[in-house]
């Protein structure tokens, strides 16, 4: 079956109740997976492209973001995802009409994570993913771990208002990585050969954290790693799994979650101890 490419809302009406993969395109095999997740899992796959313009501050990378919208449907088909909305913005966002966030799960407010050094991103984030939940109406959404505070936020988000999508779930699939442990993400594109080297540096400090015996130690075993990757740090922190607060004594269970600046790229990973 060919893919069926959806511009308007009035032609999901007939996909309700399929597992939607939400992407802002540049597709790499980790959105991919997400594809063949929900594929394993008997159902068929609707992928979603919008480049959401509410999460990206003043100073980031909106206009730059990578659009290759003809790569990106060819490897959308050759997945197996049955269909794709590309939704314009008018859609999303339509003039004249509030469309409001939904209010923001504690993992979304009190980490001091992604909350505190992009502070518009989960208002952005939440507002879009609601939008395009009421629009598609899956059964199941699937997001990857790559964005692991991202995750926990759309779980709480929807576990929180029943009413409004009784019988949506979130799962998360495992982050997809290159074959030398750097996370898949599209803002890789940025990077050239220099670059990646250093952006090894987030895998190389949860790999050393994994090996200090408690939480103070593998923090400092991290700092240490991506500042001898030449990296700006923004956090690089061990976390309870499912609150993202902080925890004391040993790693095992909890998660380590990095965000660095190369340059002017901005790289985030994380793993589980």
């Amino acid at each position: 079956m060919s893919l069926q490419v959806i511009h308007e809302k009035d032609q999901l009406a007939a996909l309700e109740g399929m597992t939607f993969v939400p992407t802002m395109g540049a597709l790499h095999d980790g959105h991919l997976s997400l594809v063949r997740a929900g594929l394993a899992l008997g159902d068929q796959v609707l992928m979603s492209i919008y480049v959401n313009p509410t999460q990206f501050a003043p100073d980031e990378d909106f206009e730059a973001y990578p659009r290759p919208i003809d790569e990106d449907l060819a490897k959308a088909e050759a997945a197996g995802a049955q269909a794709v909305f590309i939704p314009d913005t008018s859609l999303m966002y339509p003039a004249g009409e509030e469309i409001a966030c939904p209010p923001l799960p504690s993992v979304a407010t009190e980490p001091g994570l992604e909350d505190a050094h992009r502070p518009h991103f989960f208002t952005g984030v939440c507002t879009v993913v609601a939008r395009l939940l009421d629009l598609v109406r899956p059964h199941r959404m699937i997001m990857g771990e790559k964005d692991y505070q991202q995750l926990l936020v759309l779980q709480a988000m929807v576990d929180a208002d029943r009413q409004r999508w009784p019988n949506i779930k979130v799962i998360g699939s495992p982050t997809i990585r290159e074959p030398d442990g750097l996370a898949m993400s599209s803002r890789n594109a940025y990077l050239d050969e220099v670059n990646r080297d250093r952006a090894l540096g987030l895998s190389l400090a949860m790999q050393a954290a994994a090996k200090e015996p408690d939480v103070a130690s593998a923090e400092a075993r991290m700092q240490s790693v991506l500042e001898e990757h030449q990296l700006r740090v923004d956090y690089a922190v061990v976390r309870d799994s499912r609150t993202l607060m902080p925890v004391e004594g040993s790693v095992a269970g909890h998660r380590a979650l990095i965000a660095a600046h190369l340059d002017t790229v901005r790289l985030i990973d994380n793993r589980s101890f």
